[in-house]
């Protein structure tokens, strides 16, 4: 099958899985699995901050670091589309009782900075106390620019709020405009990264920040039910994706821009441009299910929406992008 609802169904390679299976373990818990540690320390260094803390998944992280910044009553500002407000089960106010304050994203993705600050609540009792700016990048594929970064870091600190980036797919958006990921990480307190979607590795993703911040991350992750013990077989896999994988991402984003530009020849079709790894195409007839179960008929998993989202990931190729649009085309001529 080629599978292109999500760079999350990337599957270990078999380097991966050897390294996992030679890892070094100790109980996590206790502080003693030393391949743990050293996938913590080697992310808190890449990323310029004092320290990371390594968690099952992007959604604890989010929430984790929400949890740091606000406490119950207060509030965090953040895209209406946000994961850490849209798709992450309302976390934040089920067990933090964190306020969230949605605003909608500009079509590049990023939040209008004027508005964020009109969002900003005044010292009232009326009023949930703002803690927090919550940012994503990659949005939907598209790259908040640097500069865009420095001005919300400047805007933060105007009105004493904590700065958050999800960056699930921050590495995307760190090759896709040629830096080094610490010059992403340098505005935020604190940055999620996930390790399972465009990197290959199975299960895991890191939350990295300042000591104090990572000392109290800690306590919740062990409350939320984060707590591993021998995870290292884990972190394994997250060290080899950062040692192995990053710059590999410039093939999907290559791949996700030839099948954009493949279904863009297509009549019928709108297709955005790709920035990273994603691709979006809306067809003129409504629902979705009838494209799904044409393309599952050759062999191509697709998800539902119109548009739909395309993402290319490391167990694609060239000669798939070939095969999606010669299917596209096929379907557009039935229709």
């Amino acid at each position: 099958m080629i599978d292109l609802r999500s760079d999350t169904v990337t599957q270990p390679t078999k380097e991966m899985r050897a390294v996992m299976a030679a890892a070094t373990v100790g109980d996590d818990v206790y502080g003693e699995d030393p391949t743990v540690n050293r996938l913590e320390q080697m992310a808190a260094e890449r990323l310029g901050k004092q320290a990371a803390l390594f968690a099952p998944s992007g959604t604890q992280t989010n929430l984790l670091a929400l949890l740091c910044h606000c406490g119950r009553g207060e509030e965090y500002i953040v895209g209406q589309q946000a994961h850490t407000y849209r798709y992450e089960g309302g976390g934040a106010a089920v067990l933090g009782s964190i306020q969230p304050q949605p605003l909608e994203f500009s079509a590049d993705g990023s939040l209008d900075l004027t508005q964020v600050a009109q969002a900003i609540k005044p010292d009232d009792i009326h009023y949930a106390r703002t803690r927090l700016l919550c940012l994503e990048n990659t949005v939907s594929g598209k790259i908040l620019p640097l500069a865009y970064l420095s001005q919300a870091r400047a805007l933060c600190d105007r009105h004493g709020l904590a700065l958050h980036l999800d960056g699930a797919r921050a590495f995307n958006a760190a090759v896709g405009l040629g830096v080094d990921i610490s010059v992403i990480a340098a505005p935020f307190d604190s940055i999620s990264i996930c390790l399972s979607k465009g990197l290959g590795a199975p299960v895991g993703s890191l939350l990295v920040g300042s000591d104090d911040l990572i000392r109290a991350a800690r306590r919740w992750r062990k409350m939320l039910g984060g707590g591993m013990r021998q995870a290292g077989i884990l972190a394994a896999a997250g060290l080899y994706a950062l040692e192995n994988h990053v710059d590999q991402l410039a093939i999907d984003h290559d791949n996700a821009t030839k099948l954009a530009a493949g279904l863009a020849d297509i009549d019928g079709l709108e297709v955005s441009p790709a920035q990273t790894n994603m691709v979006f195409v809306t067809t003129p007839e409504q629902p979705s299910k009838p494209l799904q179960d044409f393309m599952m008929q050759r062999g191509i998993t697709i998800s539902s929406g119109n548009p739909c989202r395309l993402v290319t990931h490391r167990d694609v190729t060239s000669d798939d992008m070939d095969k999606v649009t010669d299917a596209f085309r096929a379907y557009c001529q039935k229709a």
